[in-house]
């Protein structure tokens, strides 16, 4: 690969890298051409965008991208032999969910969740699969925080409600004797 493609590589990944809050790190070594297709498919379903690349292209992307102080152990426990980038800017659980369906359909143990950035926070190894993949998404949070507020509000209308209507009860019947 000549200089000039390596810089347009590393350029894109840093574009990637400054855009998308969320990236998983897969090893995909061993899929064969129509399950890699199919992988693609399903990413491109999703919205998720994959992107295989040396492993010193995106070590370079992440430091150019300013992300290189607290990237250390990523560096060196995540960028080993084949990697994938999966970038994600909808909901921080998507490539996740994308991994463990594609596992489950096809019955396999590839590809391998090597490590993921969600908003800056660093989870590496496969172990971290299930956890990232029932996070909730950004409009998920913000309709619970919505709800948790309006509960409160809605409790003391209703029992202003029934108090007012418990009052007129007892009113007629004052009345009425």
């Amino acid at each position: 690969m000549k200089r000039a493609e390596k810089l347009k590589i590393i350029e894109g990944l840093v574009e990637k890298f400054s855009t998308f809050d969320c990236f998983y790190v897969i090893d995909a070594m061993g899929l064969t051409v129509e399950q890699i297709n199919k992988f693609r498919r399903n990413s491109f379903q999703k919205k998720v965008s994959y992107q295989v690349a040396k492993n010193t292209l995106i070590k370079k992307a992440l430091e150019q991208a300013g992300k290189n102080t607290s990237y250390t152990d990523f560096f060196s426990k995540v960028l080993k032999g084949f990697s994938g980038v999966l970038f994600t800017s909808s909901a921080a659980n998507a490539p996740a969910k994308l991994l463990k369906e594609f596992l489950a359909t096809e019955n396999i143990d590839i590809p391998v969740l090597k490590g993921a950035s969600v908003y800056g926070d660093l989870f590496i190894g496969s172990s971290h699969i299930e956890a990232l993949s029932q996070l909730k998404s950004k409009e998920e949070i913000l309709s619970d925080i919505v709800a948790l507020l309006k509960s409160p509000i809605s409790n003391v209308m209703a029992s202003m409600q029934s108090a007012e209507g418990n009052l007129m009860g007892v009113m007629k019947t004052i009345m009425s004797k």
